[in-house]
């Protein structure tokens, strides 16, 4: 099927104006919230462990497969939503729920009630991300939304380095605690309680964000969301772009997401640093080179864009991806845990640079009112590789190929030198049928 040739009448706010940065502002304020309530967890693995008696591998299904099974699921009915109602009240919905289950977390008593509240975690996280893209879509065209899309994924990075720098703060200066009626509170549960909170005064803060015309509706109709089987029809006719870019850039996410998650544990077992020397060490890396990275992407987009490339957003991609490779695979063999440093920060930097350009790269052909749907189906696969089992990934080899705790850089070698290439092999595929998918579109 095809979506008819038509424009929205909907005035669109200028690109690049006041308050559509404004706009940016608030949801990288949410995302960086969301990050750091589903983060954190990486910094607490050795008293979870110690504290639940569990495995690498288990502690992963918390990390991971408990966050990522609603969170990618639910992505899509919410996107559904997000495609036809007020886009703002769901995102503001959403903090207030993920915030709530990560202040949950702190009362688990053990694994299955820890499992349960990352589960809702992830119900509120899935609000957030299928609906800003839809949002931003309609305040940015052009160059100018792959630079907006690449500043609020730069959230990613912020969120993942202040959960590091706040909770290894928080662990080494808070002390077991009992409160009355609620009970005794391990320094790991006062930890989520801490990052928990704040949360819901972000959800205020969602209430000064006005919700866009959308632009870019195929058949004119503001509330002329698509049906499922045509959504499905549509990609399918389009499925080599489609096809490409999203598993393409599930391999990458399986990669970045799999090592972030063991980074931290890798330096605290390999080199006896504590939580906190972590969390100040290894979190201004990620802050600063993540935030670079992915902000770099978005111009290296443009640059490509000017130079007549109509294929620069998966161009960004295939940079990415190459850079990944060499830097996965060295930085963990590294003999000092400065030189590990400065190789886990190049890797930061590439494991950045794609995903604003990624997002860009779908909202240049797909129409408005599926454009939540397709984010949500392009976030099933890339969180459901890359958070689901990523982090599950490197603790199986960890676990049950090298039987040793300490393999844990290894096994973060290992992923990287299959997910890179295999990346890099997915997105040239779709250099093609994405171009002839630009070039043909029809909204």
């Amino acid at each position: 099927m095809s979506v008819p040739d038509s424009r929205s009448t909907a005035a669109r706010p200028v690109a690049g104006n006041g308050y559509a940065w404004y706009v940016v502002g608030v949801l990288i304020l949410a995302y960086t919230v969301s990050y750091v309530d589903r983060t954190i967890l990486t910094l607490l693995v050795k008293p979870i462990r110690e504290s639940l008696q569990i495995s690498d591998t288990q502690l992963s299904l918390l990390h991971g497969l408990a966050f990522a099974l609603f969170y990618t699921v639910l992505g899509i009915p919410i996107a559904r939503l997000a495609d036809r109602h007020d886009r703002t009240r769901i995102i503001a919905v959403g903090i207030v729920v993920w915030s709530a289950m990560t202040a949950l977390c702190g009362f688990a008593r053990n694994f299955g009630q820890l499992f349960l509240a990352r589960v809702g975690v992830g119900v509120g996280e899935a609000a957030l991300t299928p609906a800003a893209f839809s949002v931003l879509g309609d305040y940015f065209k052009g160059p100018a939304l792959t630079r907006a899309l690449s500043v609020y994924t730069s959230a990613i990075y912020l969120g993942a380095g202040l959960a590091l720098m706040i909770g290894g703060a928080v662990i080494a200066s808070v002390k077991p605690m009992q409160l009355p009626v609620l009970g005794y509170f391990e320094p790991w549960q006062v930890v989520f309680l801490f990052v928990g909170l704040p949360g819901l005064l972000v959800a205020l803060l969602m209430k000064t964000v006005r919700e866009p015309p959308r632009t870019a509706l195929g058949n004119g109709s503001r509330a002329a969301v698509m049906p499922v089987r045509d959504v499905v029809a549509y990609l399918r006719e389009r499925r080599g772009a489609y096809g490409y870019i999203i598993l393409g850039f599930a391999a990458a996410s399986l990669l970045w997401n799999g090592a972030q998650a063991w980074i931290p544990t890798f330096f605290i077992r390999s080199f006896g640093w504590t939580p906190a020397e972590v969390g100040l060490r290894f979190g201004p890396v990620l802050l600063v080179f993540g935030t670079a990275g992915v902000i770099s992407g978005g111009f290296l987009s443009g640059w490509y864009a000017k130079c007549g490339h109509i294929d620069a957003n998966l161009r960004v991609g295939l940079v990415a991806a190459a850079l990944m490779l060499p830097t996965g695979v060295v930085a963990p063999q590294l003999a000092t845990p400065e030189a590990c440093l400065v190789a886990f920060a190049a890797f930061c930097f590439a494991g950045a640079m794609p995903y604003g350009a990624a997002a860009a790269a779908l909202t240049e052909i797909t129409p408005n009112q599926m454009r939540a749907q397709v984010t949500a189906i392009y976030f099933f696969f890339l969180n459901l590789a890359g958070i689901g089992f990523g982090p599950t990934v490197v603790a199986l080899c960890t676990d049950l190929v090298f039987h040793d705790d300490l393999a844990v850089g290894r096994s973060i070698v290992v992923v990287a030198a299959v997910a890179a290439p295999l990346s890099l092999l997915l997105l040239w595929l779709g250099l093609k049928p994405f171009r002839r998918c630009v070039e043909t579109v029809d909204f």
